[in-house]
């Protein structure tokens, strides 16, 4: 089964990586002991918990851990254990630490939470918005952000059936139609706006998120009538599907007489555009 949705929690403003994989929550394991230990080195600590573990009772705590990527502090996807809300109940059981039972109860809630989303995947969507409404957005902002969500996912699904499988493979594809749709790749977006962790459709207006998912769209439609397979013929796809979101932004552009692309965060022209 494919790594699915990528994300950082925190826990006590502390961060956790966690990743949606086999349909369920996998969590760092060295985000987890970083926090319980406060280890200026908590993979050693890792390494040398599982020799200590496995002498004291015969168990091999990295049996059921599984090696799943995520971004590293260096930005890049980097392999590293990580483990469900199962065992990772059992690692936690293993560290002698007075903040272990506030992060059990936040394991636990975490996985119900996400046995709800299964059977009703509804859940998701309203935790989504509500999330976005605490921070300020529009509703009608959050609807486009929603349908951009399940685009992007829609797209994303096709590239793993025909023959994308890494991270970096999405990237590259994602920057075929980015670079048609707006002249510029993703990380040129993100250095125009002056970010850096944070995600570059959240900072996006209105129209940069209608542009973004119609060239989406457009390529998960390109793929399915070319019956495309293999990360060439996407890529090619991929770009046919920026340039027709692209040739539709031009020709908007033309008419306002200035740039869709902007260097403008959504929210904090929001705040300008309020009456005082």
């Amino acid at each position: 089964m494919k790594s699915e949705i990528t994300k950082i929690d925190l826990f006590k403003g502390k961060q956790i990586r966690r990743i949606v994989y086999n349909k369920e929550w996998w969590f760092s394991v060295v985000d987890v002991i970083e926090i319980l230990t406060e280890s200026v080195n908590p993979r050693d600590y890792w390494y040398k918990m599982k020799i200590r573990v496995k002498d004291e009772s015969d168990t091999e705590l990295s049996t059921n851990c599984r090696q799943l990527k995520m971004e590293a502090s260096d930005k890049k996807m980097r392999l590293t254990d990580c483990a469900n809300t199962e065992t990772m109940f059992r690692i936690v059981q293993s560290i002698p630490s007075s903040k272990a039972e506030p992060l059990k109860r936040w394991l636990a809630k975490v996985g119900y939470e996400r046995i709800q989303e299964i059977e009703d995947p509804e859940l998701a969507t309203k935790r989504t918005r509500s999330l976005y409404k605490l921070k300020g957005y529009s509703d009608d902002w959050i609807e486009k952000r929603i349908r951009g969500i399940a685009i992007r996912e829609e797209l994303t699904n096709e590239w793993q059936n025909r023959g994308a499988r890494e991270q970096r493979e999405y990237e590259i594809l994602t920057a075929e139609i980015s670079k048609a749709t707006f002249g510029i790749t993703p990380s040129q977006y993100k250095k125009l706006k002056g970010l850096k962790k944070q995600n570059l459709r959240d900072h996006m207006d209105d129209f940069e998120l209608i542009f973004t998912m119609l060239g989406e769209r457009s390529t998960t439609e390109l793929h399915r009538t070319n019956n495309s397979q293999g990360l060439n013929k996407l890529a090619r796809d991929a770009k046919v599907g920026g340039d027709i979101a692209g040739g539709a932004r031009k020709k908007l552009e033309k008419r306002l007489k200035r740039s869709i692309v902007s260097k403008n965060n959504y929210l904090k022209v929001k705040e300008s555009n309020k009456v005082i």
